[in-house]
């Protein structure tokens, strides 16, 4: 088949918007924490750009999307190696979702998503972790939960065969990282060193509109292709966040009396994060009440932590971890048959209870609930494991003194 020049350029376009969102988490997160701290959580973020790139190369791409459940996969849980080393990726070789794009781009499409994930699991141990028990942490977890997550759901692994639908990374990303911030939390623990917090509002604003402009490539680019579904993903993208926004910052104003700017760039990031297994499989209302949901839910989410003494510093569960969640719940109850295309695959239809059918409600409840566990218990697993080989926390002192000088000799302001 030709290739398709349109589509693939967006892809171009699209893998880079995905690139971008990893310096723009950094940005993000580097703002909510305090001064001492800022290039730790930064370079967290950073340093899964070349880790993963690397394993991603190696064997991470073929062990999420070589073979499929029954065809010379490991159960519908995992891939093969065949395609380790990026072995039979060439130029002629097509893409598995759009035949007109080359398989290469999607490689690469692919990779970013893998960059994002675990970093963004770093808000929730902000200060308290040391770099090589992070380093060893990046890859188990990729191997261990992002490679399998991937496989079963979009590698035509066991979730895909039994129908769970996941546009862009509901499952995938936000919850598996969601839930493995809450394991992360409660196995390091509580910071033990007074920490402010929050040492630069405009670097957070920054990384917010760096994630939000980043979105777009995340949602619109997963349809692999440009139609008409790209365009609904990409509308979709932006209502939700863009409604969820100011939903946080009113209950931010009617429950600490003052419209606070952080409200609503937190609530947007829930937005975003809760459209995400939705966008293209949902109609515009839709996508405005579940963008509402996302603020009400997570902000609910976020002050139930808060009493319950759960450090996770950056609210990486409330926000990613329950967005996620209630996303791919909401798309059992918003998707709709309505928003496919004629000539789509008939396998990629979602309808949910506004078609009237409540199966893939079931299947979607399902399938959140068992990556939540899934990603939940082996990272609690890994990090024990991790610590028998490097320590994981920092002592008190460390802390006090802050991670940018005593783990890597730098300071962010002189």
């Amino acid at each position: 088949m030709p290739i398709d020049t349109g589509s693939t350029g967006f892809m171009l376009i699209a893998t880079a918007l995905v690139m971008f969102m990893t310096p723009g988490l950094a940005f993000f997160y580097g703002g909510l924490v305090g001064r001492k701290n800022v290039l730790t959580i930064m370079f967290q973020s950073f340093i899964s750009l070349g880790v993963t790139t690397v394993i991603w190369f190696i064997f991470g791409y073929s062990m999420c999307f070589s073979g499929s459940l029954g065809h010379g996969d490991l159960g519908g849980i995992i891939g093969n190696l065949d395609m380790a080393f990026l072995k039979g990726v060439d130029l002629m070789s097509p893409s598995p979702m759009n035949p007109g794009v080359p398989l290469i781009v999607f490689v690469a499409y692919q990779m970013m998503f893998a960059i994002i994930t675990p970093a963004l699991i770093t808000g929730a141990f902000a200060n308290r972790v040391r770099f090589p028990a992070y380093l060893l942490f990046l890859v188990a977890w990729l191997v261990l939960v992002y490679f399998p997550l991937v496989h079963m759901v979009w590698g035509g692994g066991i979730m895909a065969a039994w129908g769970v639908r996941d546009f862009a990374g509901g499952i995938v990303v936000h919850t598996s990282a969601g839930f493995a911030a809450l394991a992360s939390v409660i196995y390091v623990g509580k910071r033990r060193s007074a920490d402010k917090g929050l040492h630069s509002l405009p670097l957070v604003a920054l990384g917010t509109a760096i994630l939000w402009f980043g979105w777009y490539g995340f949602n619109a680019g997963s349809e692999f292709g440009v139609d008409r579904i790209t365009g609904l993903a990409f509308l979709n993208t932006d209502l939700a966040a863009s409604f969820a926004g100011p939903t946080w910052l009113l209950l931010d104003w009617i429950f600490t009396r003052k419209p606070r700017f952080l409200g609503f760039l937190t609530g947007s990031v829930a937005g975003l994060a809760t459209i995400t297994p939705c966008a293209g499989f949902v109609s515009t209302p839709s996508a405005v009440i579940i963008g509402v949901l996302a603020s009400c839910t997570c902000y609910a989410a976020v002050g139930i932590k808060n009493k319950a003494g759960l450090d996770d510093a950056l609210d990486v569960f409330g926000v990613h971890g329950v967005g996620g969640f209630l996303g791919t719940i909401l798309l059992g109850v918003f998707g709709t048959a309505a928003m496919t295309l004629p000539a789509r695959d008939p396998g990629l239809l979602a309808s949910g209870l506004v078609d009237g059918h409540g199966e893939l409600l079931a299947k979607q409840a399902v399938a959140a609930l068992g990556t939540a566990a899934y990603a939940f218990a082996f990272t609690l697993f890994m990090l024990w494991v991790i610590n028998k080989i490097a320590k994981v926390r920092v002592s008190e002192k460390e802390e006090l003194a802050g991670l940018d000088l005593i783990e890597h000799g730098e300071e962010a302001y002189l």
